[in-house]
């Protein structure tokens, strides 16, 4: 045992001696001037190194350096700046004049991605032969290799030409390189920006031995998770993988075999985008569940909903940004054209579930066209192609909806609507307006449509039950059938309407079941929530009393006019106006019967002119 140690120390020994010699013997600032060569000869880039290269021989050998900066060239600003860097090297190399550097550490570094720092060619700059290669590290003195960079606790700056810069806080970025140019990446970050925070990290396999012409990668382990103004409380979070390829001579980013998830919702699907002056889009998506009342806040969609009220209230609002403020909310539609594919086998939005979706999209810089936007909704079925038009100011929308059975109390419930109507809705129209969302439509949208419900029932008004108990007390010797439910229920139901800035005009409505017919006209106020219809019912069932004035009941239409706030309904009948006239005419008919049958009386000319003055 003690041969064994002490043969362990004279190595350790020896090893320090080792290490101490090559510290006092090899100077690292001879490597300066190389590695500032070898860095713009292979990649164009200008390497600076301030201060003094200095020896760090514990726990690992590395080579320490001051405050650093590279810059790509014609660029203005540099890429990245560190106020240190250690470089990792390996010993035995030195030995034979060669610098093996296993890794790049730098700390607190800032990465710009900008304009400003982008490589610029000069115009009357020369072009090398194609066949040129690198130059081979035998020609110096010493030989240069890097097998892994690690940037730690650092800052990304991020701007395409034009939009607004994105600083990424938090950067932490692990990458291995091999012999044949295969990366391993592992990256994780934190993206602050307008009230959100978006916590990203990624592990990732580069195929890097054709960059810049190509560069393939494979992302796996993707998670995110993004918080704060403008989205639910609980936030948006996920994982995924999916497959990129960046062309540097097309300028085009693919990506394929996309899984992600956000919340409780699953997308997967391809695309590619081709980085022009305006990018082109090209996607194909499906989604398993889209459930977007966990991706979006909630909004109000009636101004008297008290619910919906304290429902936005849970959700932050965003900021708004002055120099913004004034422009539309479609602006952005008209710096990119795109066609999107997109399917999804089930989507819930404000308690809809809808199933089967199918979308099919283009936008030409501004000009975005929905060719198909569909689904089935329970058993009925809803399309809803249209278009958008930004390049106008103000924008223009256009919806032409195709709705055949879908149940009208979904909908209403949906939007908070205090209106208590059920029945099989299809409509057919085209509307228009200036922004597409729920408030909007309500209150400067225009359009026309017509509309037929099947097996509808109004609750809180029985019409039939309403007029018979009217003529009750305005006649006892008819009565009419009692009613458990204080329902109007109609067989079919049709009207044409209108509607102009939110008054929605019913025109020639119609209605019919076994009990009754309508017709009638009227408005409704989408934005005070309020209406006024005028019906003319005729009640043909459920009579009992008089022959003649059942007949005559069941044969005359009753004017009926609804009207009030869509909450508290009031109502008006004119019974006793009709039944007045019934009267009349009945006065008038057995008078006229008995002039008749007294034609050479002379009372009957009296009756006669009587009959002609009333």
């Amino acid at each position: 045992m003690r041969r064994l140690l002490t043969t362990l120390m004279i190595l350790l020994v020896v090893i320090i001696a080792g290490l101490c010699a090559l510290v006092l013997l090899v100077n690292p600032n001879d490597f300066r001037d190389y590695m500032v060569r070898q860095v713009e000869t292979r990649s164009g880039y200008q390497l600076k190194l301030e201060g003094p290269l200095r020896w760090h021989v514990w726990p690992q050998l590395s080579i320490l350096s001051g405050r650093m900066n590279l810059t790509a060239p014609g660029a203005s600003q540099p890429m990245v700046t560190a106020e240190n860097m250690r470089l990792d090297v390996k010993l035995l190399p030195l030995l034979s004049h060669q610098l093996h550097v296993r890794q790049v550490m730098l700390k607190g570094a800032v990465v710009q991605l900008t304009p400003q720092s982008e490589a610029h060619r000069p115009k009357d700059a020369p072009i090398g032969p194609q066949s040129g290669g690198a130059p081979d590290d035998n020609d110096h003195g010493w030989g240069f290799n890097i097998a892994r960079l690690n940037v730690a606790d650092s800052v990304l700056v991020f701007q395409h030409e034009g939009d607004e810069q994105v600083t990424v806080r938090n950067l932490n970025l692990q990458m291995d390189q091999d012999d044949n140019r295969q990366a391993q990446v592992d990256f994780s970050a934190r993206v602050m920006r307008d009230q959100r925070t978006l916590d990203l990290s990624f592990n990732a396999a580069l195929n890097v031995a054709n960059y810049p012409e190509n560069l393939t990668a494979s992302i796996s382990n993707l998670q995110y998770q993004l918080q704060g103004a403008g989205l639910p409380r609980q936030g948006i979070a996920g994982q995924g993988a999916f497959n990129a390829n960046w062309q540097e001579e097309l300028k085009k980013l693919s990506f394929s075999e996309l899984q992600l998830s956000a919340n409780d919702s699953q997308l997967s699907g391809d695309g590619s985008v081709a980085l022009k002056k305006d990018p082109q889009w090209l996607l194909n998506l499906a989604f398993a569940k889209l459930n977007l009342e966990t991706l979006l806040p909630t909004q109000s969609t009636t101004g008297s909903s008290t619910v919906q009220r304290a429902q936005t209230g849970n959700v932050v609002p965003r900021p708004l940004i002055a120099d913004n403020a004034s422009e539309d909310d479609y602006s952005a539609l008209r710096g990119f054209e795109a066609t999107a594919n997109i399917t999804a086998q089930s989507i819930l939005w404000r308690g809809l579930n809808f199933s089967n979706v199918r979308v099919a999209l283009t936008n030409k810089s501004g000009l975005l066209t929905l060719s198909t936007l569909e689904g089935q909704l329970g058993a009925g079925h809803i399309s809803l192609p249209g278009s958008l038009n930004t390049r106008q100011k103000p924008a223009q929308a256009s919806f032409s909806p195709s709705i055949q059975n879908i149940e009208i109390s979904q909908v209403l419930k949906a939007y908070n609507y205090p209106i208590a109507l059920s029945g099989l809705l299809s409509m057919t129209g085209t509307f228009s307006g200036s922004q597409i969302d729920a408030t909007a439509f309500r209150q400067n949208w225009q359009g026309e449509a017509s509309v037929e419900m099947a097996n509808s029932r109004l609750e809180g008004m029985n019409f039939q039950q309403m007029i018979q108990q009217a003529v009750e007390r305005n006649n006892g010797s008819v009565k009419g059938q009692q009613f458990e439910e204080n329902a109007t229920k109609l067989e079919s139901f049709t009207t044409d309407v209108s509607l102009d800035h939110g008054l929605l005009t019913l025109n020639q409505m119609e209605g019919r079941s076994a009990m009754l017919t309508l017709t009638g006209q009227g408005t409704m106020d989408l934005v005070k929530e309020q209406c006024d219809t005028l019906f003319q019912v005729k009640v043909v069932d459920g009579w009992k009393g008089e022959g003649s004035l059942v007949e005559f009941l069941k044969s005359t239409p009753i004017p009926l006019r609804v009207y009030g706030s869509w909450q508290q309904l009031s109502y008006s009948l004119q019974v006793d106006q009709v039944l007045r006239k019934h009267l009349q005419d009945e006065a008038k008919r057995r008078l006229n019967d008995w002039a008749d049958r007294h034609k050479d009386s002379s009372k009957s000319k009296d009756v006669k002119e009587l009959l002609k003055k009333l």
